[in-house]
């Protein structure tokens, strides 16, 4: 992060510390997202919470949601997001090629048809919310996805535009680590 200090963990308040060593442990490394964040912490805790909220109370597979991310954050031209989840997307999918198809152009990336709708409705949602409809909807629970479902396509693409413009607004790097793994 260029634009804004980067704290010290060990000047963090203790549940920041917590979840910080927590995700260096899972991960073998602190995800960069965990120090930009940590430069506000009372934000750190909300979007954290929502995230965690987003991907353990989901109608959605791991492997879905991180295609959402990754097709929005190339929509969005988000450096960060595309190489930190652009890894995610590919341990989470089994398959080493996906991120890069989804984020070069998701409508040819080699994807269920279900899934393509999925990720149509979110990039639709990023690019041109106001057009959304009820074709979108229809469209979506003919490829059987339930309302609930629908529910979370759109709060992760709507988390992750969020996401990308505060990495912009940061200028977010990604982790060296990220760039190798799922390959």
């Amino acid at each position: 992060m260029t634009r804004f200090p980067v704290p010290d963990v060990e000047d963090l308040p203790e549940d920041i510390q917590e979840r910080i060593v927590q995700e260096e442990a899972d991960a073998g490394f602190i995800a960069n997202v965990f120090l930009a964040m940590a430069y506000r912490p009372s934000q750190f805790r909300a979007f954290f919470q929502y995230y965690d909220a987003l991907v353990e109370d989901t109608e959605l597979d791991r492997a879905e949601i991180e295609m959402i991310i990754v097709a929005v954050s190339g929509a969005n031209d988000c450096l960060y997001c595309n190489v930190a989840h652009g890894a995610l997307a590919r341990i989470y999918a089994d398959d080493p090629q996906i991120a890069e198809q989804l984020i070069s152009n998701h409508r040819t990336a080699n994807v269920s048809e279900e899934r393509r709708a999925m990720l149509d409705f979110a990039v639709k949602l990023t690019e041109n919310q106001a057009e959304i409809g009820e074709d979108d909807f229809e469209r979506l629970r003919e490829h059987g996805y339930s309302r609930r479902a629908i529910w979370d396509i759109g709060s992760v693409a709507a988390f992750f535009n969020l996401s990308n413009r505060m990495a912009h607004l940061a200028d977010m790097r990604p982790n060296d680590e990220f760039y190798g793994l799922g390959r």
